[in-house]
């Protein structure tokens, strides 16, 4: 047991041993994502309270808002992702260029070089083309930079980049590119985090927490800077490197004010079709789409650095104050929501498809739901309401499954889950006959 635990840690930063991460076949390779959740809550939390003890703010919102992201696009790829990886392994059966031995040490490295080459350029990419910009935005639109925000993922995103791989199915096996590409994902974790400030002479070959804040922040040196995954050499080779400086300010250039999931996801995409759609003539609604997003009509492809804003101080974060018990709702309301997609994740296979579906818009409902009550939303009383109401059928139709399929753990789970729901439908029914206010302080949500 101890040293599953610590093979599972040695996941997240990439430190495995070739033999036990080598595998013939795709059905073989395990989910390392959901392998590692009990680690990634570990350090997320672990964090935080290094941060409370240096006496750092601790915005709930904000975490909360980067978890509920990476909930959104693991959820959307229970019922998305099937087809992708089909493509992959088609192109790798049919077409490839050579056979490399699925249990040769060459076939692991090279399986790891051709993921981590390919990360930098599909990650380059998503910065300079405006369309695959509109949904990686989501990933920096945190003003934070904590563990949390690694969890801050774009459903869009998760079903375009995969073409930007397909070229490796010509050489790689299926199930070893699968490995690298999951690994590769998972050591990008550790470093979103101020914590770490350098790791030594390692800072010269691998990407780090340094290197990586350069990439999240908003001020004018770190802009289109340090795509890597796991090697740096990638930017120092193809011109796009730059060392921690300066204090970095997190964020985006224009920050987003809110902690709704849809309009994080997809507020800037619409917003992307409006312009399009309003450009006259096809070069420029074009330009619009596959030029940078800092292009306009007589800018250079990626627009001009100088139109960055210079950081005016102090940075005044979006922070909506709401009282403590509205905060401990928020928190304590997130959790069903994470134990509903690990419900799902551990029984898609045999769930009926009305019932996979329903449970993943409902899903997504809430975390919209919750945003909206951390933006002080003026709706938000309505569909937290609404919310509570929706659990009952959700609960009858999906608890069974869990019932059928999973431990005592998750019965005790659920029992919990609905006496918070009950206590919560309580309060709004109160709030309602009340007279349908909440105080906010001294403001009142309507």
């Amino acid at each position: 047991m101890e040293s599953n635990l610590v093979e599972k840690l040695g996941y997240v930063f990439y430190a495995v041993s070739p033999n036990r991460t080598t595998f013939e076949k795709v059905e073989e390779v395990p989910n390392y994502l959901v392998e590692v959740i009990p680690w990634l809550t570990f350090f997320v939390f672990a964090e935080r309270f290094l941060l409370i003890k240096q006496k750092k703010s601790f915005r709930v919102n904000d975490m909360i808002g980067s978890a509920s992201q990476a909930i959104a696009t693991e959820v959307s790829r229970l019922v998305l992702d099937g087809w992708k990886f089909a493509v992959y392994i088609y192109i790798y059966t049919n077409w490839r260029i050579v056979t490399l031995p699925w249990d040769s040490l060459w076939t692991w490295f090279i399986a790891f070089l051709a993921a981590d080459f390919l990360y930098y350029w599909t990650h380059r990419a998503s910065h300079e083309i405006n369309f695959i910009w509109a949904a990686h935005q989501v990933h920096h639109s945190s003003e934070e930079y904590t563990m949390s925000t690694a969890l801050r993922q774009s459903v869009l995103l998760s079903q375009i980049l995969w073409i930007f791989y397909l070229p490796v199915a010509l050489i790689v096996p299926p199930a070893a590119f699968l490995v690298h590409f999951q690994l590769n994902f998972l050591y990008q974790f550790w470093i979103h985090t101020e914590l770490i400030k350098s790791i030594g002479p390692l800072e010269y070959i691998l990407n780090t927490a340094s290197h990586h804040r350069v990439h999240h922040g908003r001020n004018r040196y770190c802009i289109d800077k340090n795509y890597a995954g796991v090697l740096i050499i990638w930017d120092k080779i193809f011109g796009t490197f730059e060392a921690e400086k300066e204090e970095v300010v997190y964020g985006l250039v224009h920050n987003i004010k809110t902690f709704e999931s849809a309009q994080i996801q997809y507020g800037y995409t619409i917003s992307l079709l409006k312009r399009v759609w309003s450009a006259e003539g096809w070069r420029n609604k074009l330009s619009l789409l596959f030029k940078g997003p800092g292009w306009s009509p007589g800018k250079p492809r990626l627009g001009n650095v100088k139109d960055i804003p210079e950081i005016k101080y102090p940075v005044e974060k979006y922070d909506p104050q709401l009282p403590i018990l509205y905060k401990l709702y928020g928190f304590c309301h997130y959790f069903p929501i994470e134990f509903a997609f690990i419900a799902l994740h551990r029984n898609k296979h045999i769930l009926p498809s009305e019932v996979l579906y329903g449970v993943t818009l409902y899903v997504m409902f809430s975390l919209t739901t919750l945003g909206s009550l951390f933006d002080k939303r003026q709706y938000a009383v309505w569909l937290e309401a609404l919310r509570c109401l929706l659990y009952i059928p959700v609960d009858y139709y999906f608890s069974p499954w869990i019932v059928i399929t999973n431990s005592p753990y998750y019965l005790a789970a659920l029992m919990l889950i609905r006496g918070l729901f009950l206590v919560s439908g309580i309060l709004w029914l109160k709030i309602f006959f009340d007279g349908y206010t909440v105080t906010w302080h001294s403001k009142k949500l309507r």
